[in-house]
Order: C-alpha cells, then structure tokens, then sequence
C-alpha cells in the first residue's frame, strides 16, 4: 500500500521478501507494469540458421562490419547482417537478424532468405549446404541501448537486472555482482546511474479530443 514491493504472488501462493530483482529478460517491462513502475523493455526478434553437421572449416565466430551498426540500429524494421559460426558437432549457426515485431515467433523468409544470402557472401562454399532448421529468440531492447542495472526510486524494493538485448549471457556475471552489492548496501564497482531504470519517462496518456 505504501508503493513498496514486499515479494511475489505466485500460483502457489505468496513469497515475501525484502527486495525483489526484476530479471525476466523480454518479460521485464511487464513485471515492471506490475509494480505500477514504467520500463520501455520491447522484444527485438532475431532467428538463427542451423546448417546440416559439417567437417570444421569454420573455426571463429565471424561478423559483417555492419553488424555493428544493426545493433546500435533505432528501427523496428527488419536488419541483417550475416554472423557465422562453426560448433564442436558439425552444423554451422549463421545470424543475425533483428526486428521489433512484438512477440510474433512466426517464420519470417525475408529475414532467414537474407541470413543465408549474407552467409555466403562470406563463405561461399555454405552456398552448397543445406540448412536442416531455424530457431527465433526475443532480445530484451530497451531505446538508448543500456541494460536497467539497480534499485528503483519508485517503488522501493524493487531492483532491476534487464534490458540487455543481445549481450546477456556475456554480462550476467557482472551483472549479478552489481546487484548483489546493491542488495547488500555496497557500494557497487561501477557507477549505475547511466543504468537507472527511471531514466525513461513515462508516456503521456493519450487524451480525447
């Protein structure tokens, strides 16, 4: 009642707790809205093909120059650019598209046309290969690009640990730590306030004329 979050309702019942940490990936602008506290985290959907086994040839991760930019893109429109990797088992992941289409996981052939297109640009010999399948994911995107790392001015209790898009398995170790010296009162080892999460004002609602 006093703007606080003292825990979770689950289906099996409450779970009360001094602090809550908001770590639900895409999902973190909706639990967010559950404590009546506004986080613009939108789903950005990427697939990823998945070649036939093949005999190691390609031995690193290999990026397009673009693919940079694609990251740092504002558009909802679709962008590719071709990401290619080699596994331990034979089939080669080739990426990397990136749209905001809400949480459709229907197949898109223009992005997966395009993914194969930019890989065998770089690998031409992946134009005699097939691809046995393709998965989509959601990447939590938040606008300016930053994760929403700490606690919330707004709703006491409550923390925040989302918003990563593509690179949150990389930073979850870092992340962790930074939340767990927030929770235990440390000062944490980098500065937070560039990963606030009230640094996105709340919309105004829309009025009748």
């Amino acid at each position: 009642r006093d703007g606080a979050v003292r825990g979770v309702r689950t289906p099996r019942g409450d779970v009360h707790a001094p602090a809550v940490v908001n770590a639900a990936g895409t999902w973190g602008g909706e639990l967010a809205s559950r404590a009546d506290v506004f986080l613009p985290v939108m789903p950005r959907r990427g697939f990823v093909l998945v070649t036939e086994p093949l005999p190691p040839r390609i031995r690193h991760k290999v990026y397009a120059a673009d693919y940079v930019a694609d990251v740092a893109g504002d558009t909802a429109d679709l962008l590719t650019s071709p990401v290619v990797e080699g596994t331990a088992a034979g089939p080669v992941l080739i990426g990397a598209s990136r749209e905001r289409v809400g949480f459709d996981r229907s197949l898109s052939l223009p992005a997966v046309r395009a993914l194969a297109a930019g890989a065998t640009r770089l690998f031409p010999f992946l134009s005699d290969v097939r691809a046995l399948r393709t998965y989509a994911g959601f990447r939590p995107y938040l606008p300016d690009h930053l994760p929403a790392i700490g606690p919330d001015p707004r709703a006491p209790g409550l923390f925040h640990a989302c918003g990563h898009e593509g690179a949150g398995i990389g930073l979850a170790p870092g992340t962790g730590l930074l939340i767990a010296q927030a929770l235990t009162g440390k000062t944490p080892e980098l500065d937070l306030a560039p990963l606030r999460p009230d640094r996105f004002p709340r919309p105004a609602k829309e009025t009748a004329p």
